[in-house]
């Protein structure tokens, strides 16, 4: 009896054996298939990491080259040079040669860099009102007055980024303009503001004593 099942026992095992590699003959080639999708992921995965290592490491490179230039013309001229890896770290470069264009006494082309900025839809909000609340500060003093407030009016916007830094612009455009009741109006919004800095603060209050108006009681 104990020969017998040791036969049987033989003979299921190599069942099992030819079955197993019958198995492999018709299905390895799916196993092989998996672990070479895995052992490629793995391997692209880590050639990309190292590619965006090397492109940002290049690109830093090509700020600092560009930043050590001598004069602020070249420094603006080796800024527009760059190729940057994507369209947030472009809007950091054209903001870069604004400030050299601005510098160098080129303040049409430093506006034009900034517009264009502030134009581009694909970059968030953030970037864009920066550019644009920029262009606004380095704009010539003949700029059309209403051209202006329609642009921080739009950057003082509810839930933009810059708002209260608009405001205070607004202000002392509307102040400028000798709308002081204007003026007083947007100067109140701001103190009247719960994300208002303490320097802002200050500022406000120094205006609207200016403008002949305590500040520790809003203008009637």
């Amino acid at each position: 009896m104990s020969n017998t099942d040791s036969f049987i026992d033989e003979v299921t095992e190599e069942v099992r054996r030819d079955q197993t590699f019958a198995y492999i003959k018709r299905y390895g080639w799916i196993v092989g298939l998996a672990v070479f999708a895995v052992v490629g992921a793995a391997a692209w995965n880590e050639w990309t990491k190292a590619q965006a290592t090397a492109e940002a490491e290049a690109f830093g490179d090509s700020l600092l080259d560009a930043s050590s230039a001598e004069t602020a013309e070249q420094r603006a001229d080796a800024l527009g040079m760059i190729e940057a890896p994507d369209a947030t770290a472009s809007a950091i470069v054209a903001q870069m040669q604004a400030q050299q264009l601005l510098d160098a006494g080129d303040t049409e082309a430093a506006i034009a860099a900034l517009n264009d900025v502030a134009a581009d839809g694909n970059l968030p909000r953030i970037y864009r009102d920066i550019a644009a609340f920029k262009a606004l500060l380095i704009a010539p003093a003949t700029q059309d007055v209403d051209a202006r407030r329609v642009a921080l009016e739009a950057l003082a916007s509810p839930g933009a980024p810059l708002r209260l830094l608009a405001l205070e612009e607004l202000a002392y455009l509307e102040a400028g303009a000798g709308n002081r009741d204007a003026a007083i109006e947007t100067l109140n919004r701001i103190l009247d503001d719960v994300e208002v800095a303490p320097e802002q603060r200050q500022r406000t209050r120094d205006a609207l004593t200016a403008l002949g108006v305590s500040s520790e009681t809003p203008a009637q």
